[in-house]
């Protein structure tokens, strides 16, 4: 039986390429997604590794207010580097400043794109502690002197000696002194590097000579890193730590995994799910096909002696060798598709960085096992209905599927269905974060429901989608609409693959217009202003300061106040803090001047008259933690200086501050670097919005061209990383709906190979090669909008119970269904049909009429 499964798997290898091209496409996409999560774990090893190779122990704060790998941390005393100095043990210690630092490139435009940090620091002249060597210049020693990394340098132009600016946030023009790279790299990363002398450094970016971010220690001869950091421990003051080099690279790698690597891979793994799902709804349909085509020959071997578990066993082996070849392949492709991956954000704006590809076994172990084991399950059942074929059957004809649906079916995916809405419905009554459990799970019994009433409902579909090909398009397109209603089950079968990813891509659409919605509506219903300057990495929303978004100086403010055709311009200012024990990002707001360009639409209090020992809160933040006017929240603020502050507002519109907003009174005395993610203006009365926004622009270009928006404008903008994200997801997705294409266009082909008799007879019957094409054609457009109109009503459904889950959670999603890229949707989908019989329909035409009239 082994030897007749090969035999006959080779006989029919042609009929099985749509089967390893779905496997392979999937199994790529999961060993791509692998991939790129291992090399960019190894990359950031390397890069942490590197970072503090020189590095045995660090002084540094012991509050945080901000996770990450450079996770902020409040200001240590500058004294302490003399004290560590002295310290038995120790060969050197250089104090650090660090802190955010946007160069500007020769073209007066910001370096960088969303994401890579922009440091600022001092320069370590000690090569040991200090990561970057200098290539060419020398190290500042002026104030106004920098040396800058060389991959800055490259992206903006510069040079040595030329003259530049750096914004920490306020401008200063600097001298380009020295290039440095990070070991042999350009830098750390995507990381622009910005590094002044210490007394530039303390002047510019902290303003705060007696204070410094942390201390960097080399030890000496014979005195490990732990023996170290036992003897430091002992001469520093409360609130203040001594950790080992190591412990420093180890903590760096695991906080960038946890807070972003595992999220990525997490968020690739997803899809890779989705196109995997896809595959294993084409490899079952196959195989199903192929069964039914194979009816005859598996009672035949039942009646010379075969056993139904040699029948099953003959059917596992095919897909287990489809599954091992294609798997095998896949590993191989998902090294290109992790290349292809890592392109799709860095065109989105996302870089990340760049280095030697790595591919631990375990990514090829996994990819291989689930390749494998999803092709062999897609295979199962076939296999087991073909074990079931009575020895009788060789004898006479036999139908190669039922034409109608089993009553229960019928009964299961009706079942199905009802519980899930009913689920959805119930948990969308409820309160907080705890809907969104029920929510999931009514949403997959609705899924499963609708792909068991797939084939009941295919008959009466295919009638109905297929009417107009029939009434406009003659003889073949009423060929189209008989043989899609003809074979339900396969119909079915087909479209169910493109059904799930349009759902997918209709659920994401949905989702995002519902976001952008929520998210327009509060910031137009908040912005009184007429003008809004943002940094050229904005993307909408309060954010942290100082990021791979950029920031605002508060001088822009300042300048653009002064401007006659402006009546208010304030900055909306950002930071980070410890609130009631958990960093949280703040967003600063002077009181006096908010009101005029922002409404919050307080509940309670009063933002205007928001005291220097006040602190604002979203409704949402103190419904969650049940806090109302009059609480009194302890609050770090980032020089460490810790305070009590009272809820003096409680506001609903979060979308442009965020959950907190403090005074500058209360933040000013103690931030580090002060950060404006917008400036609001607006304008006198008698200004025009086009001479205001020209006005602004020019004034703002020497502050690194930030980006200048009228009011609509800005409100439009505000979703725009919604826009950047979704675009993302549907590059994603992509290969998903690829595979549903293969799914359609297999079955065709197998179809064909079922037709051959009746094709020929048609084309004696004087049936035109191109006749045959359109119907074979509009054949599969009928399958293809089959699945996309169900996949549009399942999406929209799920669209919408994953909006008014998240309202219900978290307040920030308005249900919306955009027509215009669901009408998309839909056209894309007919199209997808005609694709896909572009190859069958050329088989078919080709296929010799009289063999075809004489097979079997």
């Amino acid at each position: 039986m082994i030897t007749l499964t090969f035999k006959g798997l080779w006989a029919r290898k042609r009929r099985l390429v749509g089967t390893l091209v779905a496997v392979f496409l999937g199994v790529s996409f999961l060993s791509g997604a692998l991939a790129l999560g291992d090399t960019l774990r190894g990359n950031f090893d390397q890069l942490f590794t590197s970072a503090n190779a020189g590095t045995d122990a660090v002084v540094r704060s012991a509050t945080t207010l901000e996770s990450g790998p450079r996770s902020d941390r409040t200001l240590i005393p500058a004294s302490l580097a003399s004290q560590v100095r002295s310290v038995g043990g120790v060969a050197d210690a250089q104090p650090l400043v660090m802190g955010f630092g946007q160069l500007i490139g020769s073209d007066g435009k910001a370096i960088g794109g969303m994401g890579p940090p922009r440091i600022a620091s001092n320069w370590v002249s000690d090569p040991a502690l200090n990561p970057y060597h200098l290539v060419s210049g020398r190290a500042p020693a002026a104030d106004d002197e920098v040396v800058i990394n060389q991959g800055a340098a490259n992206d903006g132009n510069l040079r040595l000696g030329q003259t530049t600016t750096v914004q920490v946030p306020q401008p200063v023009t600097v001298r380009i002194v020295g290039i440095a790279t990070f070991g042999t790299a350009k830098g750390f990363g995507r990381a622009t590097y910005t590094a002044f002398s210490l007394a530039g450094a303390e002047r510019s970016i902290t303003g705060r000579p007696d204070q410094i971010s942390s201390i960097s220690v080399k030890a000496a001869p014979g005195v490990s890193q732990d023996e170290l950091v036992s003897r430091i421990q002992s001469v520093l003051p409360p609130g203040v730590q001594a950790i080992t080099g190591a412990q420093l690279t180890s903590d760096n790698i695991s906080s960038v995994n946890s807070t972003f690597l595992d999220t990525l891979r997490s968020f690739l793994l997803a899809f890779a799910g989705i196109a995997l799902l896809v595959a294993t709804f084409s490899i079952s349909n196959t195989f199903s096909i192929l069964t039914a085509q194979r009816t005859r020959e598996a009672a035949l071997l039942r009646a010379i002696g075969a056993s139904r578990r040699q029948i099953l066993g003959s059917g596992v082996i095919e897909a287990l060798a489809v599954g091992v070849v294609a798997s095998a392949l896949g590993v191989v492709g998902g090294l290109g598709i992790a290349g292809l991956l890592k392109g799709v954000f860095d065109s989105f704006g996302f870089a990340l960085p760049a280095g030697g590809l790595v591919v631990s076994t375990g990514s090829i172990v996994t990819a291989l096992v689930v390749g494998v084991v999803v092709t062999a399950a897609a295979g199962l059942l076939p296999a087991l209905r073909a074990s079931r074929v009575p020895p009788l059957a060789a004898l006479r004809e036999t139908t190669t599927q039922a034409s109608t649906a089993s009553t229960r079916r019928v009964v299961a995916g009706l079942a199905l269905t009802a519980i899930g809405v009913a689920v959805v419905l119930v948990a969308l009554t409820g309160s907080g974060n705890g809907v969104l459990g029920p929510t999931a799970i009514g949403a997959l019994a609705t899924l499963v429901g609708m792909v068991v009433l797939g084939p009941v409902v295919a008959r009466p579909a295919s009638a109905v989608i297929g009417w107009p090909a029939a009434r406009l398009r003659g003889l073949p397109g009423a060929l189209a609409r008989r043989n899609a209603m003809r074979h339900p089950r396969r119909t079915s079968a087909a479209a169910t693959a493109l059904m799930v990813g349009v759902a997918v891509v209709t659920l994401f659409t949905v989702f995002a217009a519902s976001l952008k919605t929520s998210m327009n509506n509060g910031v137009a219903g908040s912005f009184r202003g007429d003008v809004a300057i943002t940094p050229s990495g904005f993307v909408g929303g309060g954010g942290s300061g100082g990021g791979g978004g950029g920031a605002l100086s508060p001088q822009l403010a300042a300048t653009a106040a002064q401007l006659p055709q402006v009546q208010v311009a304030t900055g909306l200012g950002t930071g980070n803090a410890r609130v009631a024990g958990h960093a949280e990002t703040v967003s600063v707001v002077d009181p006096r001047q908010i009101g005029a360009v922002l409404d919050l639409h307080p509940v309670s209090g009063s933002l205007a008259r928001l005291g220097p020992d006040g602190i604002a809160v979203s409704q949402h933040t103190a419904d969650s933690n049940h806090w109302r006017v009059g609480t009194q929240l302890p609050v770090v603020l980032p020089d460490g200086t810790p305070s009590a502050l009272d809820v003096e507002a409680v506001y609903t519109s979060r979308d442009l501050t965020g959950d907190y907003v403090l005074p500058e009174a209360a933040w000013a005395p103690h931030a580090v670097q002060t950060f404006e993610s917008a400036i609001l203006v607006k304008l006198s009365p008698g200004t025009g919005t086009a001479a205001g926004v020209t006005a602004v622009r020019q004034v703002a270009a020497p502050f690194g061209s930030p980006t200048v928006q009228d009011r609509a404008a800005f409100v439009s903008s505000a979703g725009g990383i919604i826009n950047t994200v979704l675009g993302i997801v549907y590059a994603l997705l992509a290969l998903a709906i690829l595979i549903a294409l293969f799914g359609i266009a297999n079955t065709l082909s197998l179809s064909i190979f079922e037709r051959t008799r009746e094709l020929g007879l048609l084309r004696a019957l004087g049936e035109t090669r191109q006749q045959l094409r359109a119907s074979l054609r509009w054949e599969s457009v009928i399958i293809a909008l089959f699945g996309t109109i169900g996949g549009l009503g399942l999406g929209v459904f799920l669209g919408w119970a994953l909006a008014d889950a998240v309202d219900i959670a978290q307040g920030i999603a308005t249900f919306t269904a955009p027509p215009a890229q669901l009408a998309v949707i839909l056209l894309v989908g007919g199209l997808a049909g005609v694709l896909a019989a572009l190859r069958p329909g050329h088989r078919a035409a080709r296929l010799p009429m009289l063999a075809a009239m004489a097979a079997e």
